[in-house]
C-alpha cells in the first residue's frame, strides 16, 4: 500500500452483559457513550470528529448520532453491506479508506447491540427480553424484511431455524472430510475462557470451563454443544481511525492499520444459510481463503509475521475454517492445529482471543475484536503477548466477511 496509512488512535467499550441484563441504559445511549468513550481514549474532542462507521444494520444511524453528540459537520456516514458479524473489520477499512483519501480526518468506527432489546435471529420473531413478575411484557420488535430472510424460507421448512444450525453444517462437513472432532473443538473454547478468566470485562470471566464441561455440555445443534456457540450480549464498542498525520500528534499509543479487505467467493451470497450456490470446493471453508491471500498480498505479510490474533469465533468450527483459510496451518489440519495449543496465551504458536472472544467476552459482531487487537500491541491486554508487533483481527466466517492487519507503530 503506498501512501501514508490510517491509525486506530482510541477506543471505547460499555459494560458487556448477557442479553437482557444490561439495565434501563438503550442501544442507542450505549453508542454515544462508547462513541464519547473512544474519543477521550484517544486525546480528541467531538469536535474533531467528521466521519462515523457502522455495520450490520446497526440500528443507531450515523446522522442521528452526529446530531446529538454535537458533531460541528459530518464529511462521511457508512454502512457496511458485509452481513452480520462479516462486517467489523470491514467498517474499519472503510474508515480507513476515508481518512486515506481525505473524505474524513477522524471517524469513529462503532457497533451497540441489545439483544435484550430487540429480535434476536432464532427467537422467531419475539422479544428476547423477559419481563420480571409482575411488570408487563416487553413489546415485541419484528426482524427487518431482508432477501436473506426471503431466501431462508426455502431451508426453514428443513428445521434450519438459527445460526447454530447453519453454521453446523459446513462444520459437520469438515468434520466428515478431515476426521475433526468435538473434542478438538472444546479446546477452543476452553482456551478463550481460560483467556477470559484474566478480564474484567468478560461476562464469563468467573466461569472457569473444562474439556468435560464443554463435552457434558447440552447438544444445541449437532455437532455445535452449548459451549461451541458465542454469547449473546448486550454492549457496545468503538475504536477512532485518524490520519498517519493527526496520530503522530496524538500523546497516546497509535495503532496502524497495515490492511484491510471484504467480499464473498463468485456465487456466495449468505453462505450455509442460503447454501444454493456455495461451490463443493469451498464448503467445508471458512469461505474466506481467497480475501486472506488478498489481505497477505497487499500488506506483504504472512501469517507466520503474526504475533497474534483475534479469530471470529461465532462457533467454534468456524475458528478452526478460518484457521485453515488465513494459512496457519493447511486445509483439513486445523482440529489437530488447535488441540496442540497453538492458540493458548502462553506457549502458543498463535495466541488467539486474548480477551475470550464471543465465546467469553461478548457478542458485539466482533469489533471487541478490533478494541483487542488495539489493545495487544499497545501493551494492555489482559492477555499481554511480549513483544507483540502484528495482529490479524477478523470476522464472521462462513459468510461474506472481512479483516484487518494492525502492526505496532
Amino acid at each position: 500500500m503506498s501512501g501514508p496509512r490510517a491509525h486506530i488512535v482510541g477506543v471505547g467499550e460499555s459494560k458487556y452483559t448477557r442479553w437482557g441484563k444490561i439495565g434501563d441504559v438503550t442501544e442507542h445511549a450505549l453508542a454515544c457513550q462508547v462513541i464519547q468513550r473512544a474519543v477521550e481514549d484517544a486525546g480528541l474532542s467531538m469536535d474533531d470528529v467528521d466521519g462515523l462507521a457502522s455495520f450490520a444494520e446497526d440500528r443507531n444511524e450515523a446522522v442521528f448520532i452526529a446530531a446529538e453528540l454535537g458533531l460541528p459537520r459530518l464529511r462521511f456516514g457508512n454502512m457496511v453491506w458485509m452481513p452480520g458479524g462479516g462486517g467489523g473489520c470491514a467498517a474499519v477499512g472503510n474508515a480507513a479508506m476515508a481518512v486515506e483519501t481525505g473524505q474524513a480526518e477522524v471517524v469513529v468506527v462503532y457497533r451497540s447491540l441489545c439483544q435484550g432489546q430487540f429480535f434476536r435471529f432464532g427467537a422467531g420473531g419475539r422479544n428476547a427480553a423477559v419481563a420480571e413478575p409482575g411488570e408487563p411484557p416487553p413489546p415485541t420488535v419484528q426482524p427487518a424484511n431482508s432477501l436473506m430472510m426471503v431466501s431462508m424460507g426455502f431451508s426453514m421448512p428443513y428445521g434450519q431455524l438459527m445460526a447454530a444450525a447453519a453454521y453446523a453444517l459446513p462444520t459437520r462437513r469438515h468434520m466428515h472430510l478431515y476426521g475433526t472432532t468435538s473434542e478438538q473443538l472444546g479446546h477452543i473454547a476452553v482456551t478463550f475462557r481460560e483467556h477470559a478468566s484474566r478480564n474484567p470485562r468478560a461476562v464469563m470471566g468467573g466461569r472457569p470451563m473444562t474439556l468435560e464441561d464443554h463435552q457434558s455440555s447440552p447438544m444445541i445443534a449437532d455437532p455445535h454443544r452449548l459451549f461451541d456457540c458465542c454469547l449473546e450480549s448486550d454492549g457496545a464498542c468503538a475504536v477512532v481511525v485518524t490520519t498517519a498525520e493527526r496520530a503522530r500528534d496524538l500523546a497516546g499509543p497509535a495503532v496502524e492499520i497495515l490492511a484491510s479487505e471484504q467480499g464473498a467467493p463468485q456465487g456466495y451470497a449468505f453462505g450455509p444459510f442460503t447454501n444454493a450456490n456455495v461451490a463443493e470446493e469451498i464448503y467445508a471453508t471458512g469461505g474466506c481463503e481467497e480475501m486472506a491471500n488478498r489481505l497477505w498480498g497487499k500488506s506483504g505479510l504472512g501469517p507466520a509475521d503474526v504475533d497474534v490474533a483475534q479469530i471470529y469465533d461465532h462457533f467454534t468450527g468456524c475458528v478452526v475454517m478460518q484457521l485453515e483459510d488465513y494459512g496457519f496451518c493447511k486445509r483439513g489440519e486445523g482440529g489437530p492445529f488447535v488441540e496442540s495449543g497453538a492458540l493458548a496465551w502462553k506457549g502458543g504458536s498463535l495466541p488467539t482471543n486474548t480477551h475470550g472472544g464471543s465465546l467469553s467476552e461478548a457478542y458485539i459482531h466482533g469489533l471487541n475484536h478490533v478494541v483487542e487487537g488495539v489493545r495487544s500491541l499497545r501493551g494492555e491486554s489482559t492477555s499481554p503477548v511480549d513483544g507483540a508487533e502484528v495482529c490479524l483481527v477478523t470476522s464472521g466466517a462462513c459468510v461474506p466477511s472481512s479483516a484487518v492487519l494492525l502492526g505496532r507503530r
